[in-house]
C-alpha cells in the first residue's frame, strides 16, 4: 500500500491523542502526518515537535497532497470548516472527531459522492486504548474501509454503529471515562481517610480498577464476578446495599442520559444558528 499521508485540521487534546497513539503504533502505512489550526501556532509549533510531524499554517495549501483529512476542531466551526473544505476535494477521505457531526450533516456540505466517516475515540487513544465508534458515509469504499481500520486499530478498539447509534453511545464510550475517574477520586479519597498517602492510595485504587477490567475482558458477567466478591451478609454485600439505597446504577443512567440530553440540544443549536444566519 503507497503510504498514506493524513492532514489533520486542530490540535487539540483528541488531535493530539490520535497522533500519539500513530507514533506509539509506529503504523508504517502512515507517511507523512501533517498539523495545521486556526490560531494557536506555540500549540502547533510544539506538537510538531513532540511527535516529530510536520506543521502547515494553511490547510487549504495541504489538502491535496494528502489522502486523509481529519478534521479534529470543535463542533461549532465544522460547518463552515466542511464548506471551506468542499472545492478543494479530489476524493480524499474525510473524518470528523467533532461530537454531533454525523455522516449526514457532513455530506449535506460537501456532497454526497464525498466519502466521509465519523470517529468518537476518547483520550485513551494516546496509550493505544481507545475504545472508538464510528459510522461511515455512502460513499466510502473498500480501500478506505482499509485505512480507516488501520487508524482504529492504531488507537485501540472500536465499534461500527448506525449514525444514532453513535449519537447515543457517545456518552458510553467517550464521555463515561471521566465518570470512572470520578469514581477513582472517590475511593482515592475513602482510602486516605483511612491514614494512607496520596501516593499509597492510587498504588491501591488503580491496580485494582484495572484487575477488575481485566475479569471483565476475559468474558466473565458482571453479575458472577459481584457474586465471587460479596458473600451474602458480608462486608462487600454491606456496601452494596449502601450503593443500592443511594441509587448508584440509576445516577450512572441519568449520568449518560444528561451528557445525550446536552449534546443533542448543542448538536440542536448549532443547526439552528447556521439556520438564521
Amino acid at each position: 500500500m503507497t503510504p498514506i499521508h493524513m492532514l489533520m485540521i486542530g490540535a487539540g487534546r483528541m488531535a493530539q491523542a490520535i497522533i500519539s497513539g500513530l507514533r506509539n503504533k509506529n503504523s508504517p502505512e502512515f507517511g507523512r502526518i501533517t498539523v495545521t489550526n486556526f490560531s494557536d501556532k506555540k500549540r502547533l509549533q510544539q506538537i510538531a515537535a513532540m511527535f516529530a510531524v510536520h506543521s502547515a499554517d494553511r490547510w487549504q495549501e495541504e489538502v491535496r497532497d494528502h489522502q486523509v483529512i481529519v478534521l479534529a476542531t470543535p463542533p461549532e466551526t465544522q460547518d463552515e470548516l466542511l464548506r471551506a473544505l468542499a472545492p478543494h476535494l479530489e476524493k480524499q477521505l474525510i473524518i470528523t472527531v467533532a461530537a454531533g457531526i454525523d455522516p449526514s450533516y457532513m455530506e449535506k456540505r460537501l456532497g454526497k459522492e464525498v466519502p466521509v466517516c465519523w470517529m468518537m475515540p476518547n483520550t485513551a487513544a494516546q496509550v493505544g486504548k481507545s475504545m472508538t465508534i464510528f459510522t461511515c458515509g455512502k460513499a466510502v469504499n473498500e480501500q478506505q474501509r482499509k485505512i480507516i481500520s488501520l487508524l482504529l486499530d492504531a488507537i485501540g478498539e472500536s465499534e461500527e454503529l448506525t449514525e444514532q447509534q453513535v449519537h447515543d453511545m457517545t456518552a458510553i464510550t467517550g464521555s463515561a471515562p471521566a465518570f470512572v475517574y470520578t469514581f477513582v477520586e472517590a475511593l482515592e479519597r475513602a482510602a486516605m481517610d483511612s491514614g494512607v498517602s496520596a501516593e499509597q492510595a492510587r498504588r491501591l485504587v488503580v491496580p485494582m480498577l484495572s484487575g477488575s477490567a481485566a475479569m471483565l475482558e476475559g468474558g466473565s458477567e458482571p453479575a458472577e464476578l459481584i457474586r465471587q466478591v460479596a458473600s451474602p451478609g458480608g462486608a462487600t454485600a454491606e456496601g452494596l446495599r449502601v450503593l443500592d439505597n443511594g441509587k448508584f446504577q440509576a445516577v450512572l443512567h441519568e449520568a449518560v442520559n444528561a451528557t445525550n440530553r446536552h449534546a443533542r440540544n448543542s448538536r440542536n443549536e448549532i443547526t439552528t444558528a447556521k439556520k438564521g444566519r
